[in-house]
């Protein structure tokens, strides 16, 4: 019987990263966080609701088993090796660098905007806190203290930021998922047959809502970024990325039905509340409860926040380290082991973005949905790359079966789903405009890729023979 990588001796990791430092709890911790299953009931919910309307548990029922069966696709490949590389890393090493490299771009791009877009979330249930207190403090103050803190957090250990992100997550949905039954104790458990019937669901917004349903599971592969400081990669990181989409669905498909049921009839609608979960806590006569729950969001939302950096800076210091970006981004701290160049860089962009918005007078939750959609355009480019290359390499490695292609084929077209619903109908300004901002997005990044192949082509094969010697490293240790 083959030991798992349990056996890898300390020290051998070359990437500089801490070795063998995750437990499976701390590598779950990281998806979950990443998901931050609270923002759903506290924002994204509501604008599912505005598209989807009765139809959003239903919405949350497709997204749940799309990502299910890109899940699987996934783990393709993070049962048979790992690295900080992430998704970038699978995709390179199933349909070549250049189509990898797009990857990265499109993953660095989708972990940023996400913490960005949880800035938001942070700074609007922060002054919703204060609020009876009469004070409001700025939007870009409390930018500057998520980004600051998570950027302390994710700079100093990751073992402390996969502690810190389990304990915030576990305390926040327990919450909310007693708030939800309280709520359907209040309605006699009744039956929502305008729900269950989709009444007044028309396809184009279940289409719409999609995206934005997508966006609350995003980040559920992020446990593929710890590939060299997990303590079983290959046991643990697949377990955490199907975990964490099955049990975060399951929770969002329940909430959506409660939320929904516990806001007919109520004088705002749950797509004009700026804090559902607080209105529906007055109603059911626990208002105590909203004060519980506003704290939840907002260390949910910095839980978020501080995932994402990990990720997206794990992806940074990956491929600098493939020579895609300078050399001092792939480097890691001598002592915390943690990729800190990368790390502070993204903190510094995920801060500014929102920040330099915030100076146009934009609303914060307008804020948060416009760049939520845009961090999506970038993880279902890479779902549905990470879903076609599945396939290809296992047919490299002759291994393929038809069950294979039959789950890669499913992933695909769920994917498209979204991709085509943000772009036809023709959404709302700005909505309309992102997937083409997206678009140019990967153009530069690829260009900038093809001046670097022509000017060093060894690069490709550089990354190429990292990535074939990492896939051999486990190959042989699975034999040990």
């Amino acid at each position: 019987m083959a030991k798992e990588l349990a056996v890898r001796p300390k020290g051998e990791n070359i990437s500089g990263l801490r070795s063998q430092c995750l437990a499976f709890p701390e590598i779950l911790a990281q998806s979950v966080a990443n998901i931050a299953p609270t923002a759903t009931p506290t924002v994204n919910l509501a604008l599912v609701y505005a598209s989807a309307g009765n139809g959003t548990w239903f919405t949350y029922v497709i997204a749940t088993i799309g990502l299910a069966f890109v899940g699987i696709n996934i783990n393709q490949f993070a049962r048979r090796s790992a690295s900080p590389g992430s998704l970038y890393a699978y995709i390179a090493r199933g349909l070549g660098a250049t189509v990898g490299v797009l990857s990265g771009w499109s993953l660095v791009l989708a972990y940023l905007f996400t913490a960005m877009a949880v800035l938001c979330g942070f700074a609007n249930y922060t002054n919703v806190l204060i609020s009876p207190l009469g004070i409001q403090f700025s939007a870009m103050f409390l930018y500057a203290i998520c980004t600051g803190v998570a950027w302390y957090c994710a700079y100093k250990d990751i073992q402390l930021s996969t502690i810190l992100m389990l304990a915030i997550e576990g305390f926040s949905v327990g919450l909310i998922l007693l708030l939800a039954v309280i709520i359907l104790f209040r309605q006699d458990f009744a039956v929502d047959m305008s729900q269950l019937s989709l009444q007044n669901v028309k396809p184009e917004g279940l289409q719409l809502g999609l995206v934005l349903a997508v966006f609350s599971y995003v980040g559920f592969e992020s446990a593929t970024a710890l590939g060299d400081e997990a303590k079983k990669p290959l046991k643990f990181i697949p377990r955490a990325v199907i975990l964490s989409t099955i049990l975060s669905g399951l929770f969002f498909i329940f909430l959506s039905y409660a939320e929904v049921l516990g806001f007919q009839g109520a004088s705002t609608p749950l797509n004009q509340s700026a804090a559902p979960l607080n209105e529906l806590a007055n109603t059911a006569g626990v208002g105590f409860f909203g004060l519980f729950i506003t704290v939840a969001a907002i260390v949910s939302f910095f839980g978020c926040a501080l995932a994402s950096i990990n990720a997206g800076a794990r992806i940074l210091y990956s491929m600098a380290r493939h020579g895609i970006f300078h050399t001092s981004i792939g480097k890691a701290h001598n002592t915390n082991g943690t990729p800190h160049i990368a790390v502070t860089m993204a903190s510094l962009f995920v801060f500014l973005v929102p920040a330099s918005m915030s100076l146009f007078g934009l609303k914060i939750l307008d804020v948060y949905g416009y760049l939520g959609t845009i961090a999506t355009y970038g993880f279902l480019l890479t779902y549905i790359l990470i879903s076609i290359a599945a396939p290809v390499y296992l047919y490299r490695e002759g291994i393929l079966r038809a069950q294979d292609v039959v789950t890669s084929i499913i992933a695909v077209l769920f994917m498209l789903v979204p991709v085509v619903g943000s772009v036809y109908p023709v959404p709302a300004a700005p909505f309309n405009v992102f997937p083409y901002l997206f678009l140019m997005y990967l153009a530069v990044g690829g260009g900038w890729f093809l001046m670097l192949r022509l000017h060093s082509p060894e690069i490709v094969e550089n990354m190429e023979q990292e990535l074939e010697d990492i896939h051999t490293k486990f190959n042989e240790m699975k034999k040990v």
